[in-house]
């Protein structure tokens, strides 16, 4: 029995990093939280709402809305509760608050978010 012969177009051509980990992949915001490490600083918070009596008169609430990691929600008393350590520190909160009403501040040094991956 006679050995087959190859022709080149049956040898394996070498392939690029692109081919072997196929198409990029869109990562959703769930994705993209989990490549963050959060330091949290149990004894000084680096959020806080001013005062809570001017949240009671915010009829339109944005920063329930805006916040990208949903720090903000609303009780049934009416008032607003920040889940701060789960901030990422984009402070869009504080710029949309219409009164002004959230003290924001970087974390203290060693405390407050990094990438896990460098």
């Amino acid at each position: 029995m006679a050995a087959e012969v190859k022709g080149p177009s049956d040898i394996a051509k070498p392939t690029g990093l692109a081919n072997f980990l196929g198409p990029p992949k869109l990562l959703g915001r769930d994705d993209k939280l989990a490549t963050l490490v959060i330091k949290v600083d149990e004894g000084s918070p680096h959020l806080k709402i001013i005062d809570q009596g001017v949240c009671l008169k915010c009829i339109e609430k944005p920063c329930t809305v805006t916040c990208p990691v949903e720090n903000y929600k609303v009780e049934d008393n009416g008032h607003t509760t920040i889940y701060w350590s789960n901030c990422i520190e984009c402070g869009t909160c504080r710029i949309i608050c219409p009164f002004h009403n959230i003290s924001w501040r970087y974390p203290s040094g060693g405390f407050g978010m990094t990438y896990r991956y460098g």
